[in-house]
């Protein structure tokens, strides 16, 4: 028996993607391996709390221990032989400037890669941004992506082309929602946004007169219940380690608009109609073609029930699963 920890962060309210994706490994790894999930006592906030991760790290290590992401710095105090860490994007690196960068690229980057035996990627594109960045060796980088959650199930729906709901996820700035607005602003919908909103979201949406609903704090089968009302996931973002979203529409059988940069292209495939993010003129010409043809959008949806199969819980697990017998075999040599 194999026993791996997944050290996984205290997660904030807007924090759930790490934990959606390893419950789901750890119920579908094969019987040879029992994984166990240690949550830090502290959210990654201040200098106390992260110190105090540290040692609960050090504390509850195990034959593997597998980083699950986002708080790359608890692997310093571990045993790089048996370390995995997982890298979901490099956004803190592309976007932060001065001190700030300077912390991010030693304490989260530079020092923990050089504790850990072999990093997982969720993404190509994230693989090859920390090669970029890092200089980490590519043949100790996996790439591994994300499992959609089997609540996410093919829901038909007839498509209302008078008034369609668009559904937005996530409201960070990467997600691009001002120019999602002004792509819409005189068009009949309806905009659905999960996610906090900002003011400066809240007074562009009143200027526009945008017929919204806004969601926060939703469990999974309420972001699930979203998604089988919408007719068009609208995941316009200018940044992704992944981009889930564009996987989840595609396993519910709704019609995809999402961007033409970073991870997106690899992770939709041919199952998403793709645009430039940053132009607010193709953000709208992608929605008036999806709304207005029926066989384009069609199209895109029997495309991204088949997308979505690549991305089985069952065979994203057995990937790791490789991964934590290739650890073992090392250590027995």
């Amino acid at each position: 028996m194999i026993r791996v920890i997944h050290f996984q962060r205290k997660p904030l309210p807007i924090h759930k993607s790490v934990e959606f994706i390893f419950e789901d490994v750890r119920q579908r790894l094969p019987n040879h391996i029992h994984a166990v999930k240690v949550e830090f006592s502290k959210f990654s906030k201040g200098l106390l709390p992260r110190l105090l991760m540290l040692w609960e790290a050090y504390k509850f290590q195990g034959e593997i221990n597998h980083v699950t992401g986002d708080v790359h710095f608890v692997t310093l105090l571990l045993p790089k032989k048996r370390t995995i860490l997982t890298v979901l994007d490099c956004v803190a690196l592309k976007e932060s400037t001065g001190f700030k960068k300077f912390i991010f690229t030693w304490l989260w980057f530079k020092l923990p890669l050089k504790k850990t035996q072999y990093l997982t990627a969720i993404s190509e594109s994230t693989k090859q941004e920390i090669i970029r960045y890092t200089g980490f060796p590519s043949n100790k980088i996996f790439v591994i992506p994300v499992a959609v959650s089997s609540l996410f199930t093919f829901h038909p729906k007839n498509f209302n082309q008078v008034k369609p709901v668009l559904l937005q996820v996530g409201t960070t700035p990467n997600k691009n929602i001002l120019r999602l607005i002004e792509a819409i602003h005189g068009l009949s919908c309806e905009l659905w946004i999960i996610g906090n909103l900002e003011l400066s979201v809240k007074d562009l949406l009143e200027k526009y007169q945008i017929d919204y609903r806004n969601f926060t704090q939703l469990k999974l089968e309420e972001v699930v219940s979203c998604y089988v009302q919408s007719d068009i996931l609208c995941f316009v973002s200018t940044y992704e380690g992944f981009g889930m979203p564009i996987i989840e529409a595609n396993a519910v059988g709704r019609v995809v608009l999402s961007s033409n940069v970073a991870s997106m292209p690899e992770v939709a495939g041919d199952a998403a109609l793709l645009v430039n993010p940053f132009d607010i003129t193709a953000i709208r010409t992608g929605i008036e073609t999806l709304i207005e043809n029926r066989e384009v959008r069609e199209d895109y949806i029997q495309k991204g029930l088949t997308n979505a199969k690549r991305f089985d819980a069952n065979h994203i697990a057995m990937q790791y699963a490789a991964l934590y017998d290739t650890i073992v075999d090392e250590l027995k040599n």
